[in-house]
């Protein structure tokens, strides 16, 4: 799957998640939301994009999610 179909389903779940008030525990729910719904090549393509790229054109809190709580 391309990287820029993963940016943009992976910012529509960081919209989703936007109204949560607790930044951490919105984290918390996409990396949850992600490993539960996405096959790795999906995930590992989009934190190689993140390593690789430092996550141009993702959603700010995606973004965060990725870096705190899937990358090893």
């Amino acid at each position: 799957m391309e990287v820029d179909k993963l940016i943009k389903m992976a910012n529509q779940i960081g919209d989703f998640f936007e109204g949560n008030p607790d930044a951490e525990d919105a984290k918390l729910e996409i990396a949850g939301h992600l490993k539960k719904f996405w096959n790795s090549v999906m995930i590992k393509s989009l934190v190689a994009h993140v390593q690789q790229q430092q996550g141009a054109g993702l959603h700010p809190k995606v973004l965060a999610a990725i870096q705190q709580h899937m990358q090893a």
